[in-house]
């Protein structure tokens, strides 16, 4: 399967694909109310410390979870900047398991398991090949996270 496209922003503005050329995306799903939730920080961490690099961050809302991210476009999205100060790229809400899985997920997940919770990240490189998968308790400042991003950014 093919990376898609066709990615809509949590504004539902089209997330422009050549603005995914050439870099290092790391998916995460994500949700508001959940105990993994302060890992915003580190995604926001990760983003200023790699950014200029190559490394683009892209949250995926996903309800699937304990319902822990019940919350409208706009809710969602001034929850993570005011509680987090994100200003990388929210994606829509999407479901990552399951009959309904969008087409990103589908991707992502390929004939691996499913998502487990919330915070799951997928690391795909320049190519946009996933490179890596990272479970939600591994946080974003593990090192066997950096060290992967760090390969990849070459």
């Amino acid at each position: 399967m093919a990376f898609p496209t066709n990615l809509s922003t949590l504004d539902g503005a089209l997330l422009a694909p050549d603005s995914l050329a050439d870099k290092v995306v790391l998916f995460v799903n994500v949700a508001s109310k959940c105990g993994l939730t302060p890992q915003y920080s580190g995604l926001v961490e990760l983003d200023q410390a790699y950014g200029d690099r190559g490394l683009m961050i892209v949250g995926v809302p996903c309800n699937q979870f304990g319902k822990q991210e019940p919350g409208s476009p706009e809710e969602i999205k001034d929850f993570a900047k005011t509680k987090y100060d994100v200003d990388f790229t929210l994606l829509e809400k999407q479901d990552v398991n399951g009959a309904d899985r969008s087409p990103l997920y589908q991707f992502l997940v390929g004939s691996g398991p499913d998502i487990g919770w919330n915070f799951g990240k997928f690391l795909v490189g320049r190519d946009g090949e996933v490179i890596a998968r990272f479970e939600p308790q591994i946080a974003p400042n593990d090192s066997a996270l950096k060290a992967a991003i760090e390969a990849a950014l070459g």
